[in-house]
């Protein structure tokens, strides 16, 4: 039986879609997949053993990535396609099936609207992770079991997203004091090679035997072995939140002006924190204008992400 699958580029929405993926692996276990996906989120699915190719999507001009699909796809009948990006490619591929998502309802959160569209439970559709034994080895070696680890994402795609670098080091000071939540702990900074400005306050907020630099220096399964390992993750609405969660670590995320009831991390424990909750709202703003969306985030200070991180953290100890 050979199934394609075709999810996002973007690493979050990946993510996201790792948990559909996983429950079709288990309804059809001698399967042979192809996904299709953006170069970022390919190492996210090069470690499933049911996974035989992966199509990385590299954008090019006029939709040529689309039409590059098609050449590597169309030469196999497929038994089962299914297209989160609801492309016209998946509907003129060979194939006795197909399921296309066509978006959410108002309020629906991603994970459940991916669910819905196998007719599956929520939460057999949870975010879910391949590990490789070199990657956490590799984590195990450099950081003893004993130790507590924070690790912060500063970064985001889009700066409206980002609460100041500077509460993130305010944060990391407080959270790994002696007298803080993780006394005695070291630092673990994530992001992507292009977020060292963000990340450059919060390498400098402690010293430098107690932070691991990481910034632009992993790739998304090494980055998820580190988040595995932490005792407590804090980020911006970004993939890497959304790895966080699905590595079962506790996870908060910060929201100002996005949609946290569709795109909030999916997980036993994960949760968000939102300076201005609007039920109603329905629009990211930072669709409009991103120094809006940024105030939205300022709004939130960093005794109250202190707050939410404890209460997290001792939820996650009481478990």
């Amino acid at each position: 039986m050979n199934i394609l699958f075709i999810t996002a580029n973007r690493l979050g929405d990946a993510v996201l879609s790792t948990g559909v993926l996983g429950a079709l692996i288990e309804r059809h276990p001698s399967a042979r997949f192809t996904v299709a996906c953006g170069p970022l989120a390919a190492p996210l699915f090069n470690t499933i053993p049911q996974v035989v190719s992966i199509i990385e999507m590299v954008k090019r001009p006029g939709h040529g990535h689309w039409w590059s699909l098609w050449t590597k796809t169309f030469g196999t009948q497929w038994d089962l396609i299914v297209d989160l990006r609801n492309t016209a490619i998946s509907r003129l591929l060979r194939r006795r099936s197909l399921k296309v998502f066509k978006g959410l309802r108002p309020r629906q959160h991603m994970v459940e609207g991916l669910a819905a569209l196998l007719h599956a439970d929520p939460m057999d559709a949870a975010p879910r992770l391949w590990l490789d034994s070199d990657s956490l080895e590799q984590v195990a070696a450099a950081v003893p079991r004993q130790i507590p680890l924070l690790a912060l994402a500063p970064g985001a795609h889009g700066f409206g997203k980002r609460w100041p670098s500077e509460r993130y080091a305010a944060l990391a000071t407080r959270l790994l004091a002696q007298d803080g939540l993780l006394p005695g702990g070291k630092l673990v900074v994530l992001g992507a090679a292009g977020e060292h400005e963000q990340a450059a306050p919060v390498i400098a907020s402690l010293p430098e035997d107690r932070v691991i630099d990481l910034v632009g220096r992993t790739d998304p399964l090494l980055a998820a072995a580190w988040l595995a390992r932490a005792d407590l993750y804090v980020g911006n609405d970004s993939g890497l939140t959304h790895l966080a969660a699905a590595a079962g670590t506790p996870t908060l995320a910060l929201f100002g002006p996005g949609l946290p009831a569709r795109y909030r991390p999916w997980g036993r424990s994960a949760t968000y924190l939102i300076a201005r909750d609007d039920p109603n709202r329905t629009i990211d703003m930072c669709k409009i204008d991103d120094m809006l969306a940024l105030a939205e985030m300022e709004k939130l200070s960093v005794d109250q992400v202190v707050e939410a991180a404890s209460k997290l953290y001792a939820l996650g100890c009481a478990a």
